[in-house]
């Protein structure tokens, strides 16, 4: 019997020993360069937002970053802001007492989202006295530009000469569910975007503002300088100046300068003093 328990006791301190061992060798492989922990590798869901939640210059801070506030003196400026689901329920009082006097909020995106906070987001802006319009987030892989555009007119994008209420906006930028240019090459984006403004037009009787950055605009449509002429632009550049727009704009109508303005939303500027922003109310 003795010769028995110390044969048992031999047994396990040879599998501690060897446990042991094994522990050894995995604490080093971790401590390697380039070893992982799963804190390191976030899943294929944490990479990407939920569809619904793309905003407004989403993609500019991606690619372009945040940049800073323009410098020097801008001439005949209306402050403005752009809001989504994100900023839930606004208090609008307190951005129109800090100076904003127009806003858009985003009504759609695609064919499958509609905002939970359009409706106190569009009529709580009016309702202190800015001249308000709605966006379109478009997603051009899902379906089709001219889909897209009545979707958004049957879900609060469309338009009355009330004074008060802004032609829509598509807004087009990196596609923060995949390729940056949402598969299209760069001919098959401009006809998309050519649909969704066309059908917009037919449905509301007002040309589309097109909102982009100018470095997504060139590599998705060439730079494309076929819309200049019809869609006003809402450019989007975080820095201290506009700088180059892309082709066809020989100006700005709206500048998002911003992701980080005071109060909430991304903050703006109308090219023109108040009632330029009520002349484009009024067509």
């Amino acid at each position: 019997m003795p010769v028995h328990r110390s044969g048992s006791g031999t047994t396990r301190r040879s599998r501690l020993a060897a446990l042991g061992t094994l522990l050894a060798a995995l604490s080093l492989l971790l401590t390697l360069p380039g070893a992982a922990t799963a804190a390191d590798s976030p899943t294929a869901a944490a990479k990407k937002p939920a569809r619904g939640s793309a905003t407004m210059g989403m993609g500019v801070i991606a690619h372009d970053g945040r940049g800073g506030l323009p410098g020097g003196t801008l001439v005949a400026q209306t402050e403005g802001v752009d809001v989504s689901s994100h900023q839930g329920n606004v208090n609008w009082a307190t951005l129109w007492n800090s100076g904003v006097r127009w806003a858009y909020t985003k009504a759609t995106e695609g064919t499958y989202y509609t905002n939970p906070y359009f409706a106190q987001q569009y009529n709580g802006s009016y309702n202190v006295g800015m001249i308000r319009g709605a966006y379109h987030f478009a997603t051009p892989d899902t379906t089709s530009g001219a889909t897209q555009a009545n979707y958004f007119v049957d879900h609060g994008g469309g338009w009355s000469k009330d004074g008060k209420t802004l032609p829509g906006v598509l807004d087009i930028e990196w596609n923060p569910y995949g390729a940056q240019c949402y598969g299209k090459t760069q001919a098959g984006m401009v006809s998309w975007i050519r649909d969704f403004v066309n059908t917009y037009k037919a449905r509301t009787g007002r040309d589309a503002v097109i909102y982009t950055a100018t470095s997504w605009w060139t590599t998705c449509t060439g730079n494309n300088a076929g819309f200049g002429t019809t869609n006003p632009l809402w450019v989007a550049r975080y820095d201290t100046t506009v700088g180059t727009l892309p082709a066809g704009w020989g100006y700005y109508t709206m500048w998002q300068y911003t992701s980080s303005g005071p109060y909430v939303g991304d903050h703006n500027h109308f090219n023109g003093a108040l009632d330029r922003v009520q002349a484009l109310a009024n067509g």
